[in-house]
């Protein structure tokens, strides 16, 4: 009876410290009564008069354990919670409801947070029809096609290469002050042949237009043009000016650390992911791109893993949903071999997204 006792005490630490008392006692007590039904029906004219109301809040205790503490309401803040299912369900009452071109995007990014690219085209697609001349809503559509691209045959992603190009430029034509529709068109001029669009001068043109609107990413522009280049010495130069005009922000050093990886200077990497992590972080998903840049390269897990925690414990954002956050802390503790946290950190996962792949196969490898 002490967990109903503490109920009385202390609600808060009946509910946070004694969850497992709190399971054990009522786990008990069902399994009794079916165990001894006359000692049940003694214990009910007896005791459960006086019991009732501990128990109903334990129940009420109980059935607070299986809610977020601060359940988000909208499909954003739904989606920003990394709490897929529940944004695909809500969403998908509102379409049924009222059809609205808003509601296709946020069905195309929840698709989009799922990995399931294909599965988010015709959302995406549908958005764009219904607002053909909101910017944001081409530059998801260019996303999806451009993530679907990168993981299909060659004739395919050549098709969809062409599509990336026409969404990413309408979205900078209807709107020429996002900074991130014209990194994304930046980026898609660096990376895609000429075939179907590409082009260095077209890249650096992007980063001179993003000078006045941000001028960090205009210095990661420049900064990639160079890497591509081989001019390690100017990309370095460039990524370190990123870092000042962002006035140190968590993204730069990030970009900085990633390029440290890619030159195999992994010692320098650290330092800089270190770095970032002692100043005010000013973009929370910093942190899990420095945690998933050490989880590849098989370095600093400890340091992984603080990231992620820190992450967790901050205001998620879409950008990198806590599915995913919670899946790459389960596949550091299974590196470590805590198979038995590994598998929680799973099924944290899966109770946000259940078809997430990546989080049923952990489960499945930790044998839980």
């Amino acid at each position: 009876m002490q967990f109903v006792e503490a109920v009385h005490s202390d609600p808060k630490q009946a509910l946070f410290a004694q969850r497992r008392d709190c399971l054990e006692f009522v786990e008990g007590f069902v399994q009794g009564i079916w165990a001894n039904p006359a000692k049940y029906r003694a214990f009910c004219g007896i005791t459960i008069a006086r019991l009732a109301p501990s128990l109903l809040t334990s129940f009420s205790l109980l059935a607070m354990l299986s809610l977020p503490i601060a359940a988000a309401e909208t499909p954003q803040e739904l989606l920003a919670a990394g709490r897929v299912d529940q944004a695909l369900q809500a969403l998908e009452r509102q379409i049924q409801t009222t059809s609205t071109a808003e509601t296709y995007n946020l069905l195309c990014r929840a698709h989009f947070e799922l990995d399931a690219w294909d599965a988010g085209i015709p959302a995406c697609e549908k958005a764009v029809s219904l607002a053909p001349d909101t910017g944001l809503y081409h530059l998801w559509l260019g996303r999806i096609y451009g993530e679907s691209a990168d993981r299909t045959n060659f004739l395919k992603a050549a098709g969809l290469a062409k599509k990336v190009h026409t969404e990413f430029e309408r979205a900078v034509a209807l709107d020429p002050t996002s900074w991130e529709a014209r990194t994304d068109l930046a980026e898609f001029y660096l990376e895609a042949p000429a075939i179907v669009g590409g082009g260095e001068d077209k890249a650096r043109a992007q980063a001179d237009a993003l000078l006045a609107l941000n001028p960090g990413m205009a210095h990661w522009v420049r900064a990639r043009l160079a890497q591509k280049n081989k001019d390690v010495v100017m990309a370095e130069q460039e990524y370190r000016a990123a870092i000042d005009a962002s006035h140190g922000g968590a993204r730069a050093w990030v970009n900085l650390a990633g390029f440290y990886r890619h030159t195999s200077r992994l010692e320098d990497m650290e330092r800089a992911l270190l770095t970032m992590e002692s100043r005010p972080i000013d973009r929370p998903a910093a942190l899990m791109d420095a945690a998933g840049m050490l989880f590849r390269t098989g370095r600093a897990d400890p340091m992984a893993m603080r990231l992620v925690r820190r992450y967790l414990a901050s205001a998620t954002v879409e950008e990198w949903p806590a599915f995913k956050a919670h899946n790459l802390l389960g596949e550091l503790l299974e590196k470590q071999g805590d198979f038995k946290a590994a598998a929680e950190e799973y099924r944290s996962a899966l109770s946000m997204a259940h078809t997430f792949n990546r989080a049923q196969e952990g489960l499945q490898r930790v044998g839980r």
